[in-house]
């Protein structure tokens, strides 16, 4: 009798797994032929690092995809539904002030994106919600989407160098000391709180 129940489990572990796994799906998309990555993302407004991340199976190119595919956009309590498609010059000062959000929360929702805002890409779409929305990156694993793909554009085109010698030239000359007949009234301050 023992050893039934024991078979019994193991064969329905996987389907009660599967079940489990479904329902903690928020969103699915079908596959339709011409999509990828980016794509869905826009049209469905879920951000391309949370459509990696809910779909490991997908590859960092986003080249596996199958027509009829069923995937996940969003997992439940984890979903980000407010996004920005990533248009030339877009920035991440840009998209802070636009979305009335703070840096902190911005990154938190979009950990691809480097320290320095510098690998946003054009039609990349990104988490621009005012609380963090989007699931984690799974212990063990690396964050996806971090690198931008080889067929997309730098949303910020690379600023050129700047000659030391411009530089030093500039920093030698110091800004006037103020005076005190100088009017500073119309200066907001936190000391009249």
């Amino acid at each position: 009798m023992f050893a039934r129940s024991v078979v019994a489990a193991f064969v329905a572990a996987p389907f009660v797994a599967q079940v489990a796994l479904a329902a903690s799906c928020a969103r699915q998309y079908t596959v339709k032929e011409g999509d990828w990555c980016d794509t869905i993302s826009a049209a469905n407004n879920a951000s391309t690092y949370q459509l990696a991340v809910v779909n490991p199976t997908i590859d960092a190119s986003c080249t596996n995809l199958q027509t009829g595919q069923v995937i996940c956009l969003g997992t439940e309590g984890e979903d980000c539904k407010t996004t920005h498609v990533v248009h030339p010059d877009d920035t991440c000062d840009l998209l802070t002030g636009i979305y009335n959000i703070n840096s902190t929360v911005l990154y938190a929702n979009n950990p691809q994106i480097d320290a320095d805002c510098n690998n946003l890409y054009i039609g990349e779409v990104v988490c621009v919600a005012p609380a963090i929305a989007v699931p984690a990156v799974p212990v063990g694993s690396a964050t996806p989407a971090v690198v931008i793909p080889a067929t997309a554009t730098p949303a910020k085109a690379t600023a050129t160098p700047v000659k030391t010698t411009s530089v030093a030239a500039t920093t030698t000359s110091a800004a006037p000391e103020p005076t005190e007949t100088e009017d500073d009234e119309d200066l907001p301050f936190c000391d009249e709180l």
